[in-house]
């Protein structure tokens, strides 16, 4: 095999391979981690069908023969050999034609070469079946990365749904996201199988001695990425970001790494397993989300992405002791209602650069419009709160109201039917207060008083019951 030499040289890697394991993301494996390579073989009677003259069966146990003998000195390596479609002629349609021929060992080509002559190819192509039945050919091995790889020219034949039996089993960990490869198979093929894993059409014994090898050399080395955090400019500035790697099968995360950056600007190299598909969540607020990240398996990959960020700085007017205490500000992307992050007052928080509406929640509420700018800091401040007090003492039922500029009004809030005497920290500006006693025998007995709130001063008000 020509690049039988490039794999070789790759070897050391698997003692080296990232964990992913959700206890210990990220920490090195006291031991070397073990690759299982599980061969998922078509003996269906259609694989007797011609390829360039010889049967695509006869192809394909030669070239996998071949294969495994090349991988046979490979350390922290082990390989099995499930075949369906073998055992039961094709007028029988059994579907449940499928079996472990060889388990997983270390250095067993032998095992698998041998029994890959006695085998003949002959019934049907339970596909789903045997997927199902390969999450208990792999060991319980959580440190373990295990991969499938599934060779036919047919399409399942019983029924069956294999895309949903491989996404349940990548979901359940049993293995990464497979490989198919068609067999001689016809340009339509591949989209009904590509669902499984990632498709691959050898339509030539050549090309499927060079898919095979394709395959193994994903499987066994190693693969990096850089991932660069930009400003708008396109400049590597942004760094101490959470990323998170998450699987976009499964949907949980395989890696979380905090962004690091270099004395002279570069970005930190990290370990990934490029057999599986990656969503790439950039955790500023409110965070970025990259989907099915173009990963090249065995190279050093650099993947750049624009977050320029700025500061939004929540300064507290300067009034000692402020009656509210501390204020919250709720801060939404201009135009959502959706709460990116809620803080208080005298803390500061990076965004991503853009516009927001900061919701104070003083008495009224206020609303202020920002923009947030890379590298720069926005204040948002509020006036300084007046205090309201209301010295009558009566029980009965009243709001206060703010006074519009256009004469309308708006509620701020409801007096307690206890007691109306409050002593109120409220906003400078005009407002009204409407109130009725419980005792009260009319509507017409509210008592309505208009009064201004002006910042730092106390304002009081009495109602008369009737």
């Amino acid at each position: 095999m020509h690049r039988l030499a490039v794999l070789l040289c790759w070897f050391l890697v698997l003692a080296a391979w990232p964990a992913s394991d959700s206890h210990a993301q990220n920490v090195p494996p006291e031991k070397p981690k073990v690759t299982r390579i599980l061969f998922v073989l078509d003996a269906s009677g259609s694989m007797l069908a011609p390829l360039e003259g010889t049967p695509r069966w006869t192809v394909a146990k030669d070239l996998l023969a071949k294969m495994v003998d090349s991988l046979n000195a490979y350390p922290n390596l082990e390989l099995a050999l499930r075949v369906y479609g073998h055992l039961h002629d094709d007028d029988e349609n059994n579907c449940e034609d499928s079996r472990l021929e060889v388990p997983f060992a270390p250095k067993n080509a032998k095992a698998i070469k041998d029994r890959l002559k006695t085998l003949e190819a002959r019934g049907n192509t339970p596909i789903t079946y045997s997927l199902q039945q390969s999450a208990n050919d792999f060991p319980t091995d959580k440190a373990s990365r295990n991969v499938l790889i599934l060779i036919t020219d047919g399409l399942e034949s019983c029924k069956g749904d294999p895309c949903a039996a491989s996404v349940a089993l990548q979901r359940r960990h049993v293995f990464l996201k497979p490989f198919v490869i068609g067999l001689g198979a016809e340009k339509d093929f591949g989209r009904q199988l590509d669902c499984l894993g990632q498709y691959y059409n050898a339509a030539s014994a050549k090309t499927f001695r060079r898919v095979l090898d394709n395959v193994i050399t994903q499987t066994l080395t190693k693969t990096t990425v850089s991932v660069n955090l930009t400003d708008e400019a396109g400049k590597g500035v942004e760094s101490n970001v959470n990323l998170t790697f998450v699987n976009n099968v499964t949907e949980t995360p395989e890696y979380n790494y905090v962004h690091f950056r270099d004395a002279q600007g570069k970005s930190d190299v990290l370990d990934i397993d490029a057999l599986q598909s990656y969503d790439l969540v950039i955790n500023t607020v409110p965070p970025v989300r990259q989907q099915n990240l173009a990963i090249r398996p065995g190279k050093a990959n650099v993947l750049t992405f624009k977050v320029p960020q700025g500061t939004l700085v929540l300064q507290p007017p300067k009034i000692a002791p402020n009656p509210y205490g501390t204020v919250q500000a709720v801060v939404r992307a201009a135009g959502s209602p959706a709460t990116v992050v809620s803080l208080p007052f005298g803390t500061r928080q990076k965004l991503l650069a853009g516009t927001y509406e900061v919701e104070l929640l003083t008495l009224p509420r206020t609303t202020r419009r920002v923009s947030i700018r890379q590298g720069q800091e926005t204040a948002v401040t509020y006036d300084a709160p007046g205090t309201l007090n209301i010295v009558t003492d009566l029980k009965g039922y009243g709001s206060i109201y703010r006074l519009n500029n256009d004469e309308s009004q708006t509620w701020v809030y409801t007096l307690p039917e206890g007691s109306s005497k409050v002593n109120l920290p409220i906003q400078p500006g005009a407002y009204r207060l409407v109130f009725r006693t419980a005792t009260a025998t009319g509507s017409q007995f509210t008592d309505v008083r208009t009064f201004t709130i002006r910042s730092g001063q106390t304002s009081s008000v009495s109602m008369f019951g009737k």
